[in-house]
């Protein structure tokens, strides 16, 4: 649980870091100091809302009758992957375009004033925030309320997102976007093909789908959970050694179709590859 979970946090959390440090860029290279503390304020009101909705969604639920948790659980983790799913592809489409298209809005905002430019860094970092926090929720939903995997993944993850988004804003490293986003897209794509059979696992256990005790396998005997190579699987593929036939075919459905289209090959732009270097 704690790879996936890190992977999670290190892609959304870069995305965030990304965004913060071009808005920062721009700003310190305009001059425009005195805007900072109001992107500063939309950045952290979309990081308290994020941990907000995080807590809520993952405590709020324990009260919960079990068929209505898992129903809500089962919902939002399916949720989830479909908010992870169309980030995966919008940020293949804009890696080369994301820093020009964050300067316009912010020099817009910067001239209608504070307010703008707060909801402007709030709407660029809350997405990823939600998505945050909506995955959060269904890891702790798989790991088991009480494990602490989950938070630690996110942490490390998002921990190591902030430190690269501080030496691409510095300019110690430099990032091909393009070929980082894809090589995390594809190892995403993977681990919300778990999240979505556990999503569809949760609405079975609600008598929401049917088929729950119609197994596409059980493997509880050779590849136990509870053992280190389970564990393993568990952790970075979201196995479970007892998968019923929807969750089977929701799995290798969701690969295989977003998977082709991810790395169907495009036609490419004429521009150079989208390497990010400091603006400041």
């Amino acid at each position: 649980m704690v790879f996936s979970n890190a992977l999670i946090g290190l892609r959304e959390g870069f995305e965030a870091a990304l965004v913060v440090s071009i808005l920062i860029a721009f700003l310190v290279k305009t001059g425009d100091h005195k805007a900072l503390k109001w992107v500063w304020t939309g950045v952290g009101a979309a990081v308290a809302l994020s941990v907000a909705i995080g807590f809520t969604l993952t405590y709020g639920t324990a009260n919960m009758g079990f068929e209505t948790q898992e129903l809500v659980g089962g919902s939002l983790s399916i949720l989830a992957v479909a908010l992870v799913t169309g980030m995966i592809f919008w940020m293949r489409s804009t890696a080369r375009t994301i820093a020009a298209d964050l300067r316009g809005k912010l020099s817009d905002a910067v001239r209608l004033g504070p307010i703008a430019v707060i909801v402007v860094a709030f709407l660029s970092v809350g997405r990823e925030g939600l998505e945050t926090s909506l995955f959060f929720y269904a890891a702790v939903q798989t790991a088991g309320v009480g494990s602490a995997q989950p938070l630690i993944g996110f942490l490390i993850g998002i921990a190591v997102a902030i430190v690269l988004g501080f030496l691409l804003y510095r300019g110690a490293v430099k990032l091909n976007l393009a070929k980082f986003f894809k090589y995390t897209g594809i190892a995403l794509i993977i681990v919300a093909a778990g999240v979505l059979a556990y999503g569809i696992h949760d609405l079975q256990e609600a008598e929401f789908l049917p088929g729950l005790r119609t197994l596409a396998f059980d493997l509880s005997g050779p590849i136990p959970e509870s053992s280190w190579y389970g564990t393993l699987l568990k952790g970075i593929f979201n196995y479970s050694e007892q998968t019923t036939v929807l969750q089977a075919i929701a799995w290798v459905g969701y690969v295989a179709v977003v998977m082709t289209i991810f790395l169907w090959p495009r036609k490419e732009k004429t521009a150079r590859p989208g390497l990010v270097r400091s603006n400041s």
